[in-house]
């Protein structure tokens, strides 16, 4: 096998965990990361998961906004 061969398996095999997606996504919306996590975050995450939990994260939060912002104005 050539280098490049074993290194994308490498790679292949250590992508993460929806979980790690998530905290690098909610990281990334409090504004701070480590340089080091953020080295690491390169290296496995696959953008497309990121994109598509950045935007159900966002989505959440927006939602939570508004359910809170009714709660609030109706008790008024």
């Amino acid at each position: 096998m050539s280098k490049d061969i074993k290194e994308a398996a490498s790679r292949k095999a250590s992508t993460a965990t929806f979980l790690q997606t998530l905290s690098a996504v909610l990281w990334s919306f409090f504004g701070v990361r480590k340089g080091k996590n953020h080295s690491e975050d390169m290296q496995k995450l696959n953008p497309v998961h990121v994109i598509v939990v950045g935007l159900l994260a966002a989505a959440g939060f927006v939602i939570g906004l508004l359910v809170l912002v009714n709660f609030v104005v109706s008790s008024a």
